[in-house]
């Protein structure tokens, strides 16, 4: 069974085209026009080990809001229908990543039920090209399409490229766990019989 999706999303303000591979090695092809972006994204390919294209065309000439929410939105939507029905994987991932100074702790649960529990703070208002405050939004957008639960905590704040790097790292490991098959769950982790 494949795990593969592609999500298309077109409005007056981002033209996005999305394919996601949960069962993938680790090989992007990202073009956000934004590049700071496509660094954290690239971190979530590679880490994950999933493959991930994205190809958007967004209002730059406005800021970078639009084009990392809506790419958000559809990572998050591929990641739903790419899960498929949930039986067989674990549901559940969580991590505790280093990167040098700084400490993240990620943890998700593929529940069908959407939330975000943030606590991240940044001293710069810019990374590259990239507001700081998007990183929230973009993980906001990904738990709500993809219906999940998602916290995201800084243990131990830095550098602020490297609290933004250790958050996407962390996603990634953290899901990648969650959408891993465990052969011993038969069916949904659920006593409801469905997630």
């Amino acid at each position: 069974m494949t795990r593969i999706k592609t999500i298309e999303r077109n409005t007056r303000e981002t033209q996005i085209s999305l394919t996601l591979d949960l069962d993938g090695t680790g090989k992007s092809d990202i073009h956000t026009g934004i590049g700071f972006f496509d660094h954290m994204l690239d971190g979530f390919t590679r880490h994950g080990l999933f493959d991930l294209k994205v190809c958007v065309t967004g209002d730059l000439d406005v800021d970078c809001h639009h084009t990392i929410e809506d790419t958000g939105i559809v990572l998050g939507t591929a990641i739903r229908e790419a899960a498929g029905d949930k039986r067989g994987i674990r549901r559940y991932g969580d991590i505790i990543l280093p990167m040098d100074e700084t400490l993240v702790l990620c943890a998700i649960d593929l529940g069908g039920r959407p939330y975000l529990s943030y606590d991240a703070s940044f001293s710069a208002d810019r990374m590259g090209d990239m507001d700081t405050e998007m990183v929230q939004e973009f993980f906001y957008a990904v738990s709500y399409a993809a219906a999940m639960n998602l916290h995201m905590k800084v243990l131990t704040p830095g550098n602020n490229h490297h609290m933004a790097e250790a958050m996407f790292k962390a996603f990634a490991k953290a899901l990648d766990e969650a959408v891993t098959y465990d052969s011993r769950i038969m069916d949904v982790l659920s006593t409801k019989g469905s997630l």
